[in-house]
């Protein structure tokens, strides 16, 4: 058994185009003499850009480079004025005693799966619709804390659900 003595060496791109434009081209077809520069018709059209035709198709993140730019300049459509009117107009609701008015039904509260919180009075804890100064996408947008007394256990059950401003109304102060 004897071992090869240096690496092997594999051929250069050129070569394996030369050599794979040659084995594609039917027996009836004329190739090119030289190996280096295959025929034409095997080149792409001249009408693609000169950096189309030295790579392949461009790589995925190479495109999300280009994309990236252009959406986080035009992401801030809120004004600070909007934000701080938005941001006043819920704090005097937080910390308020409100009751449920909508048909909400929360499936989160382990001890009472698909409970039914209208007519059920809570606690408006937060307002979660702006986020450091910044409006976010909240549709469930107020926080309200709630206690349940269930038959057969001595404390309450606490659960926060969220809730929108048109499913609650305001009771009075906690």
């Amino acid at each position: 058994m004897q071992f090869p003595t240096r690496p092997p060496t594999f051929p250069s791109p050129m070569a394996i185009m030369a050599a794979t434009a040659t084995a594609v081209a039917p027996p009836s077809s004329s190739t090119s003499p030289d190996p280096l520069h295959p025929s034409p018709r095997f080149l792409p059209p001249a009408s693609t850009p000169a950096r189309c035709r030295l790579l392949p198709t461009p790589p995925r993140w190479c495109a999300r480079l280009h994309i990236a730019p252009r959406v986080a300049v035009g992401s801030d459509v809120s004004s600070f004025h909007d934000v701080a009117a938005e941001e006043a107009a819920a704090a005097p609701k937080v910390g308020k005693r409100v009751r449920v008015t909508a048909p909400v039904r929360v499936h989160h509260v382990a001890k009472a799966p698909g409970l039914e919180l209208r007519g059920m009075e809570g606690v408006v804890k937060q307002y979660i619709g702006v986020w450091k100064g910044k409006r976010v996408t909240a549709n469930l947008p107020f926080k309200v804390a709630f206690e349940l007394k269930l038959d057969g256990q001595d404390k309450p059950v606490r659960f926060i659900a969220h809730l929108r401003e048109q499913e609650f109304e305001i009771v009075g102060d906690e």
